[in-house]
């Protein structure tokens, strides 16, 4: 099977070949990162966390089947966490799909044909979704098949794994469909420039728009739901209830006043590939020529040039250079977002669960834990964007002009976080508390997410020895299967102390008061720790490269050496 596919993939075009690999390469933006980065390894432990969940979600299907009333509300989970992640996809990969002037400068002088160019670059990225799609399916699929459609017999279960991985297909058509559409419709109407800055509104918009769909979106869970759901009820312009529909349908389970659902699935999907295909056709035959005739900098507008000082010089400028880097940089902006948007969809949870304008409620635990998710998402995406670079190639400006101790640069890196992370959220919970009652209990829960955030703060930045934005980043070095599942552990074990510690404790102002104890001398010691790690710290600007040997044993195979005046 492997020489039949190698057999195949040899009469390809050469061109062709070397284009696909090396747009599949190009997945991170490789201008950032570190000559040492392992891009393939950092694609092989992102496909390594899908298959984990995808083994996970079959394991818990198998051992604790779903009563039947829950069928629908997994299969709608399923629809979404796939639409979620090739959304995910699709906007962190915005623009490697389209030619960019990197394309047109080093591609076109060659002779190689633009088709060539936009199939090289279409089946790299369906083999990027087709990794995620089967990654997160592999086995959810077969578990899933063995419960839903064993009731069928052997023609059910195959029925419904057939009907599955179509849909999950269809869906990430769709989305990725969408997004393409999208792009190539604003950048045929729009000049270069501006479609430059109206691009990156777009992208943040996106990831929005996907992960607070995700949190927030309901679901239809009973046949007397979806009787009475109309065609213009705002549920029924959710994709993830069509192609749910869709699941349904060609698995002959859904009901026949529901194939009108199935119906707008099967539109969104052909309008959705027809809109992409020819979107990439116009970019590519007619308005290529935009990304090498118009210029990518986007003159700047009229902003007040005065900025106030906070703290001392270095402060100041620590503070100012992260600010307008993230204003400036879309690829920093699109991970901040990441992040921030899962801040975002904690809150609007609260929101929309928050009483009544003048009405006063006690403080749940749901909102107890939705603060402090929206904190530590909060310190999580500034710590996520700080080190990537912004411009490698210029940091030896800020190499040079090292005048001071390093521990004065961590320190104001550290206040940074404060400012622009835990103020922030800190700001947001006081919002959200103010009409839960009784307020010496809500003051308690608020001082304890304070003291949570210097702890958040300090654990972040232990080894830290970076300005932001000026060291080179290198994916592959990083164990992203390990971080995943570490911070699920932490995920779990936050989740057990607000529920079995802090929320017991605000009930007691002697509790309370011995928490927060404990809190502020914990987030003292670890002040202490990292200041006095900074003392002797170096900063440094590139990723440290690990020195390796290898020993080859010529010399002990040698025969040894004749002695001088012995025959």
């Amino acid at each position: 099977m492997r020489e039949f596919v190698r057999t195949h993939i040899a009469r390809l075009p050469l061109e062709y070949r070397v284009l696909h690999r090396q747009f599949l390469l190009r997945v991170i933006d490789l201008e950032a990162l570190s000559i040492e980065a392992d891009i393939p390894r950092f694609l092989g432990q992102f496909a390594g966390v899908l298959m984990m969940i995808s083994l996970v979600q079959a394991l818990g299907t198998l051992m604790f089947p779903p009563p039947p009333a829950l069928y629908w509300h997994v299969e709608q989970s399923a629809v979404s966490r796939m639409m979620l992640v090739i959304g995910l996809i699709a906007v962190l990969t915005w623009d490697n799909i389209f030619p960019d002037r990197r394309d047109a400068m080093i591609l076109g002088p060659l002779p190689v044909k633009p088709g060539i160019i936009l199939l090289a670059k279409i089946s790299a990225s369906a083999g990027l979704l087709g990794i995620a799609i089967l990654a997160l399916n592999f086995a959810s699929s077969f578990s899933r098949s063995l419960v839903f459609g064993g009731a069928g017999g052997w023609l059910g279960i195959f029925r419904y794994f057939v009907s599955y991985w179509f849909t999950m297909v269809a869906s990430a058509a769709f989305l990725y469909g969408a997004v393409l559409t999208i792009q190539g419709t604003t950048a045929y109407l729009l000049p270069r420039r501006l479609f430059l800055r109206v691009s990156a509104f777009l992208q943040l918009a996106a990831f929005g728009v996907f992960l607070v769909a995700y949190f927030l979106a309901p679901s239809v869970d009973t046949h007397a739901q979806l009787a009475t759901l109309g065609s213009r009820s705002p549920l029924a312009a959710s994709p993830i209830l069509w192609f749910f529909a869709l699941l349904n349908q060609c698995n002959g389970s859904l009901p026949a006043g529901a194939l009108w659902l199935a119906q707008r699935a099967w539109i969104a999907l052909a309008c959705a590939v027809a809109g992409a295909t020819v979107s990439l056709l116009v970019c590519y035959l007619r308005t290529m020529r935009k990304t090498v005739e118009e210029p990518d900098l986007v003159p700047a507008g009229h902003a007040v040039r005065w900025m106030p000082k906070l703290g001392g010089s270095l402060q100041t400028a620590v503070l100012l250079f992260t600010l307008r880097s993230l204003r400036r940089s879309r690829q920093h902006r699109v991970v901040l977002a990441l992040f921030l948007s899962i801040a975002l969809a904690f809150s609007l949870h609260l929101l929309r669960q928050a009483p009544r304008w003048g009405a006063t409620t006690p403080m749940t635990t749901d909102f107890a834990m939705s603060t402090l998710w929206i904190l530590v998402f909060s310190v999580l995406a500034f710590r996520a964007v700080f080190p990537l670079p912004i411009s490698l190639t210029a940091n030896w400006v800020l190499r040079i002009t090292q005048l001071r101790p390093p521990q004065q640069y961590i320190a104001a890196v550290w206040r940074t976080l404060l400012l622009l992370a835990v103020l922030p959220a800190w700001l947001a919970a006081v919002s959200l508390s103010l009409s839960y009652r009784p307020f010496p209990q809500t003051a308690a829960h608020l001082a304890v997410l304070l003291a949570l955030g210097f702890i958040f703060a300090d654990l972040s930045l232990i080894g830290f020895y970076k300005i932001p934005f000026t060291c080179s980043y290198v994916p592959g070095k990083s164990n992203f299967q390990f971080l995943f599942w570490t911070g699920l552990g932490v995920f779990i074990l936050l989740m057990v102390f607000m529920l079995q510690i802090e929320y017991p404790a605000l009930h007691s102002p002697k509790q309370s008061a011995y928490l927060l104890l404990v809190l502020g001398g914990a987030a003292i010691v670890l002040r202490i720790f990292n200041h006095w790690q900074a003392k002797s710290a170096v900063l440094y600007f590139e990723e440290p490269v690990q020195e390796i040997i290898i020993k080859l044993g010529l010399m002990q195979a040698l025969p040894p050496a004749p002695i001088a005046g012995k025959t």
